[in-house]
């Protein structure tokens, strides 16, 4: 008794079933576990490069995850931190690219969203004098900031405490980053709200020669 054979669909059938598929599993990835963001700015130099593609960690929220000092997130333009016509919506113009946009595979359209380094998290101080930054009173050590760059980048201000449900984030590229130390006098002092945080940047996952990966913790 020969074995009975697999039913075949034609092409156009499979070819359709195979892309909703694959959509379908990219915006269940999206919205539980990563989701790729474009570098606008120079302001996290040379830990992200403009351009670069960095997949975030959705995941990392709903398994308990909170912010801690030296993590690069990414989050919601709390308030017009983006000057106009920086953002991440040139990537998804068309058809195509507004569905790979929707699913996740490519920047949201039309959302500013930015990418920081937590320096400090809700209770803590921050202060800057001269050349040092210090949180709590003690002095951060800062491996990640852009050659030439020092930790206040001639901008002394402080002691500020950041509230409760807040994280105070700077770039890395300090002399060339509008952070939380430009929007002191915006509501929440120039933190940003935990809620409007999209989850810790988890990887460089393009361009090719910039591949990198950051975990939960940073560098």
């Amino acid at each position: 008794m020969s074995r009975r054979q697999r039913r075949r669909w034609p092409w156009w059938v499979e070819f359709p079933v195979m892309v909703t598929v694959g959509l379908a599993v990219a915006l269940v990835v999206k919205t539980c576990l990563f989701q790729v963001f474009t570098i606008p700015s120079g302001s996290m130099e040379n830990t992200l490069q403009v351009g670069d593609r960095v997949a975030v960690n959705k995941l990392a929220p709903i398994l308990g995850w909170e912010p801690k000092a030296g993590e690069p997130v990414v989050f919601k333009d709390p308030g017009d931190w983006l000057p106009p016509g920086v953002g991440a919506d040139g990537d998804s113009s068309g058809a195509v690219g507004e569905v790979l946009s929707f699913v996740g595979l490519l920047p949201p359209k039309g959302d500013n969203y930015l990418v920081k380094r937590v320096i400090a998290t809700g209770g803590q101080t921050v202060q800057c004098g001269g050349t040092t930054l210090r949180v709590d009173g003690g002095p951060v050590a800062e491996p990640y900031l852009h050659p030439g760059d020092d930790s206040c980048a001639g901008m002394d201000f402080g002691p500020v405490t950041v509230p409760q449900g807040y994280v105070w984030v700077e770039g890395d590229h300090r002399s060339d980053s509008a952070d939380s130390r430009y929007h002191r006098e915006e509501p929440g002092g120039g933190a940003v709200p935990v809620a409007d945080l999209v989850g810790p940047a988890a990887a460089v996952v393009w361009p090719l020669n910039h591949l990198d990966w950051f975990g939960w913790s940073g560098r």
